[in-house]
């Protein structure tokens, strides 16, 4: 059956194609499998509750028949705006219109997070741009540039909220524009597109602009929500979306309510957070966390932007999906939010999760995979700007920035055919990690570090069942036929601090050197004595808690970039300098290069899952999630790699020019 839904009609009708509902929540009180919603262009403000799950032969879609031309917003449009002082209007709202849920008096805040309790969830949009929170009427009229802004030009826009009786009264400086005039909204509404109850899967989400909900701080030992999600189930698709203007979080991907472990930490205390994300997977077992029951959902083609938590996040709740073709950027750039939990993509236990061909910059960082990365792939995506910038100050509580952050995870994580061009590529506070053909023009950092006291789970291969839990031994990483570019400067006074006390001050000096520590794997395995039948588990106690090994071969590193010091084939130019920027033809982003004019004659070995072996923790190889192996004689394009396999994402150096996106 077609359901029709109108904005624009006089009445409100039955669904008919003459009589269409005004509202998509209609539309979704009554939608069954196989149904299709068709949805004209106009702005929906509601907030829409799927009732009914589809199934995986009769999906239920929600379609805008005209891309983009349908708007779920949690936002209403104030005009009641007067004079306050100078720049400054206020406006009254009742609190009827918020339920039991008001915006303006709840807080951002909760476990892992650290940039203290002072931001609302509550925001003031002035023409589709969210404002800034001030801590007082009186700093909401000096209109001052916050000095951790990565925008500080937008910075002077201002607004706050009190309580009067029944009304939340809104202060908000405009700097001079009429509000009365111009588009100005306040969120009101939590989510726009999300199920109340768990299980309401299958259901296809396509073309919809969706925006401004005043959405809550989304850790991993919490309900998680988003303007849109699919809140605990399998095989959702939302494709083709512009997803924008979320306090916190754009799509959730992730966790159920637990009352029994929401926001533990930050309630009781006496239970350390990371204590309480490990409850968070055992109890996630007996919530249904099967492969059967959750995840497998697909995210593709979405414009996901100006979100201040994360583009997409999830814990547990992705596992199995693939999130592919997107462009996520400038995210957390008020830097009003501060916490454990932002990144343009931040997942926990991203098992057999698949993210390619997106294109992620502007960002606090890229992509974070914490926990369980296992079966995890990062492949042919494109990375740049995910940096704080030079003028911008270190929000304190905020976090560091680089491309890609894995950590506590013991693998088999997978980093291939990727472009990273941002001044800290990888944060590996993790093992099991295998980089595969990427062009790298920025450090690792971490190395061996961030793991103090943790201990995390790895599961059957291709399930969430545990299969077990390990503190973190380091290295057991590899890295092949890449290319390494110090493209940022590497020397001393150039070493960022991004925390204030100094405890995060990182590498940035690209290459494999800094896994120097690490044996390579004929050291570690004589280690083991392994011609004896009777081993001695006395003595074999420090091997087994020692480093693990580290495989480097056929990587070529330029500009000063250093190689492992038992790296195998490699190609280390001292002499040329080598130049990688993005340019933009047309808004599109475009590989600026000259490296390819000093490879010479340099070619590397193909790769596949049999020389890059398996993650010792899980003992899984790094293969496809349905266990079949991967040859990497496709680049970043999907163009075939012939018989000269050449270091980096590209099968050719038939150009310097290279449209990437």
């Amino acid at each position: 059956m077609i359901i029709y839904v109108s904005a624009s009609v006089c009445r409100d009708g039955n669904g008919t194609k003459e009589m269409p509902f005004k509202h998509i929540n209609s539309a979704a009180k009554i939608a069954k499998p196989g149904d299709e919603v068709l949805v004209a262009p106009g702005v929906y403000r509601e907030y829409v509750n799927p009732l009914n799950a589809g199934t995986e032969d009769a999906r239920i879609t929600y379609r805008s028949t005209e891309p983009l031309g349908a708007v779920i917003t949690g936002a209403e449009e104030v005009k009641s705006w007067t004079p306050y002082q100078g720049s400054v209007w206020v406006c009254r709202i009742g609190n009827s219109i918020f339920g039991d849920y008001n915006p303006y008096t709840t807080y951002v805040y909760g476990d892992w997070y650290f940039a203290g309790r002072s931001k609302h969830t509550g925001a003031v949009y002035l023409n589709d741009k969210m404002m800034y929170e001030a801590a007082s009427v009186e700093d909401c009229i000096k209109g001052e540039v916050y000095e951790y802004s990565w925008e500080p030009e937008a910075s002077i826009y201002k607004w706050y909220a009190e309580q009067d009786g029944g009304e939340t009264v809104i202060y908000a400086n405009f700097q001079g524009k009429d509000p009365n005039k111009e588009k100005v909204e306040i969120n009101v509404r939590r989510e726009c597109f999300m199920p109340a109850e768990t299980g309401v899967g299958y259901i296809t989400v396509s073309g919809f602009r969706i925006e401004k909900a005043a959405t809550t701080w989304a850790p991993p030992a919490a309900y998680q929500d988003g303007m849109i999600g699919p809140h605990w189930s399998k095989g959702w698709i939302i494709e083709d979306c512009d997803i924008s203007n979320s306090k916190c979080a754009g799509i959730s991907l992730g966790k159920y309510l637990d009352p029994d472990n929401d926001h533990y930490f930050t309630v009781k205390h006496v239970k350390s957070p990371t204590q309480m994300e490990r409850d968070a997977v055992c109890r996630g077992q007996y919530h249904g966390w099967l492969k059967e029951k959750v995840g497998s959902h697909i995210v593709r083609r979405c414009n996901i932007h100006h979100c201040e938590q994360g583009g997409i996040i999830g814990r547990m709740g992705g596992v199995f999906s693939i999130i592919e073709d997107n462009h996520i950027h400038h995210i957390n750039n008020m830097m009003e939010l501060g916490g454990a939990e932002i990144a343009g993509i931040k997942m926990h236990a991203a098992i057999d999760v698949t993210f390619r061909r997106n294109y992620i910059h502007h960002c606090t960082m890229g992509i974070w995979c914490d926990w369980e990365a296992q079966g995890t792939r990062i492949t042919q995506n494109l990375f740049h700007d995910n940096q704080r910038p030079e003028f911008a100050k270190q929000l304190p509580g905020g976090m560091m920035s680089q491309d890609i952050f894995v950590e506590v995870s013991h693998g088999p994580t997978l980093i291939d055919n990727n472009i990273l061009l941002s001044d800290a590529t990888l944060r590996m506070a993790t093992q099991g990690v295998a980089m595969v053909h990427n062009l790298i023009c920025g450090a690792f950092t971490c190395v061996g570090g961030g793991t103090t006291t943790r201990y995390t789970p790895y599961h059957i291969p291709h399930r969430t069942e545990v299969m077990g839990f390990m503190t973190f031994l380091h290295g057991d990483d590899r890295f092949y036929n890449n290319i390494f570019v110090q493209k940022w400067p590497a020397n001393a006074l150039s070493i960022r601090r991004d925390s204030t006390d100094k405890y995060d001050e990182e590498n940035r000096e690209v290459g494999t050197h800094v896994m120097d520590p690490y044996p390579t794997y004929e050291d570690w395995i004589a280690q083991f004595d392994m011609d004896t039948d009777t081993p001695d588990m006395s003595k074999l106690a420090p091997a087994h808690d020692g480093p693990l090994p580290v495989w480097s071969k056929g990587n070529v590193y330029f500009n000063g970039a250093k190689a492992y010091k038992n790296e195998k084939d490699s190609l280390i130019d001292t002499e040329h300098e080598v130049k990688v920027d993005v340019t933009f033809e047309d808004g599109k982003p475009v590989l600026s290069t000259n490296l390819y004019e000093f490879l010479d004659s340099f070619t590397s070995d193909m790769v596949n899952t049999g020389v890059l072996g398996q993650a010792f923790e899980p003992e899984e190889p790094y293969e496809n999630p349905d266990g079949s192996p991967i040859t990497f004689d496709q680049d970043y394009f999907g163009d075939h790699r012939g018989t000269d396999i050449l270091p980096g994402p590209f099968a050719c150096k038939c150009s310097i020019q290279k449209k990437l996106w």
